[in-house]
């Protein structure tokens, strides 16, 4: 009787985001083997409601539903710990820890950990991700905890941000590295700004397809850093 085990990714939202985040998780294991890569199971429930549009209140299809069904299947399946490859979806994190029998990882926590190893105290870090993300406080909260400031991009930025998540990446499946740049370039002239979060799957998507991306040491993708902590995690 095999005794491996197997941790959950609670992913589809969206579908590429998902599939990049496995792509990072198995190019960063060192392996030499078939037997050296990490046990995962994938829940690609793309059907999932938009988070955004239930947070901001334009739809009352409610994901939560959804996901917790998800949860009931990973535990049926006995995961050790379960990952959600969606931002905006943690502000479903308590509710569904309620009902897990495993740890969910919470990825904005675990981003905020990995930049205070590098950012002085009261320091302002900009967050770049869905509109849902920003309402509901996902990164602000933590942020401030830690002793930080938090930047919002204002409306027009926001729009641009929005354009690059939904239109270029979810609908078309376009890194649009240009779009990418150009608000980034925009972000930076606010000045007094020691990072930058990439704090939706799908802008982590363009910073794993894209060398340039991954060397601006300013810019953190929370993304990455969840790939980071789940490889350590299961290789203790």
């Amino acid at each position: 009787m095999t005794t491996d085990r197997f941790f959950g990714i609670l992913g589809g939202m969206g579908t590429l985001a998902s599939e990049a985040f496995i792509q990072a998780v198995n190019k960063k294991t060192d392996a030499g083997s078939d037997q050296e890569y990490l046990n995962y199971i994938l829940m690609n429930h793309a059907t999932v409601p938009d988070r955004t549009e239930y947070i901001l209140g334009r739809s009352s299809e409610n994901p939560l539903t959804y996901l917790l069904e998800d949860i009931s299947r990973f535990n049926k399946l006995n995961v050790e710990f379960i990952v959600i490859t969606c931002n905006t979806a943690h502000f479903f994190h308590e509710e569904l820890q309620k009902h897990s029998d495993a740890e969910i990882v919470h990825m904005p926590r675990i981003t905020v950990e990995e930049i205070r190893k590098q950012v002085p105290l009261e320091k302002k870090v900009a967050f770049l991700g869905t509109e849902g993300s920003i309402k509901a406080s996902i990164y602000k909260d933590p942020l401030v905890k830690s002793g930080c400031d938090i930047y919002y991009p204002g409306d027009k930025l926001q729009a641009k941000v929005n354009k690059l998540i939904y239109e270029e990446v979810k609908e078309k499946g376009n890194l649009n590295l240009s779009l990418y740049n150009e608000i980034i370039n925009e972000v930076r002239s606010e000045g007094e700004l020691e990072a930058i979060i990439l704090g939706c799957t799908e802008l982590s998507w363009i910073y794993e397809t894209d060398e340039s991306v991954r060397n601006d040491k300013m810019v953190f993708d929370a993304q990455a850093i969840l790939v980071d902590h789940v490889i350590a995690r299961t290789r203790r």
